[in-house]
């Protein structure tokens, strides 16, 4: 096998390496390092494909390292930093005390649970190749990551403004839209062209408009849009 075939397998476990960096300084007391190491694995995982499609070094065994990389860093860590979240509320406000608090938080870890399945999903089904069945992880993941950098840019992170009923509920919702038949938009369109993709460009630019104005507040509300525009016009 020639040199370059590797290379996409290469990109794919800078892909992995960040996952595990992220739960590295979460565990380390960094979340906001943690949720950036998460938009720079998303950033290998977009140039591994490139890379492929550029190089024709497409392989089973490359997708495979691909959706296993993926379930570390947009599944595994996360979960981590939905944990994180969950931490920052006062469980004495509950009104019971039958049940432990980390245990209510252990919850978090059904985020790593649905992306394993809708990744081993996404494997077997032909069906994928222009749009996706179920809401793709890394865009789970981006949303959870955004998170802590919003709730840091107005100065919240700490002061537990998601509350563990609100984490709970972004679990839920999140984990069940990943496996289930919902059609969402792909960004691998096949030309530069308006029709056809109108709905993609409509959400890149205000994707990039609301990121240059709002910064890190607006990746939450990034995610929702690609999510609202894609349940409501996606076929």
């Amino acid at each position: 096998m020639k040199a370059r075939q590797h290379i996409p397998n290469l990109i794919t476990c800078c892909n992995l390496v960040s996952g595990c960096l992220s739960i590295l300084f979460l565990c380390t007391g960094m979340p906001l390092k943690a949720a950036i190491m998460i938009f720079v694995a998303g950033l290998f995982d977009f140039l591994d494909g490139f890379a492929a499609r550029i190089l024709h070094a497409h392989s089973p065994i490359g997708a495979h390292l691909d959706s296993l990389a993926d379930v570390v860093s947009f599944g595994v860590a996360p979960g981590f930093i939905m944990y994180f979240l969950m931490g920052q509320t006062d469980y004495s406000t509950f009104g019971f005390v039958w049940v432990m608090p980390v245990t209510l938080a252990y919850l978090a870890f059904l985020l790593p649970v649905f992306a394993a399945v809708r990744l081993a999903k996404f494997n077997i089904d032909d069906s994928q190749a222009t749009s996706f069945k179920g809401l793709p992880t890394p865009a789970v993941a981006l949303f959870v990551a955004s998170l802590p950098l919003a709730l840091a840019q107005i100065g919240l992170l700490k002061c537990g403004a998601l509350n563990f009923w609100v984490c709970l509920g972004i679990t839920l919702i999140f984990s069940f839209m990943m496996v289930s038949r919902l059609r969402f938009f792909s960004f691998k369109m096949q030309r530069l062209a308006w029709k056809g993709y109108q709905w993609q460009w409509i959400f890149l630019i205000v994707a990039v408009a609301g990121v240059v104005v709002f910064q890190w507040l607006a990746l939450p509300f990034v995610v929702l849009l690609y999510v609202l525009l894609s349940v409501l016009f996606c076929r």
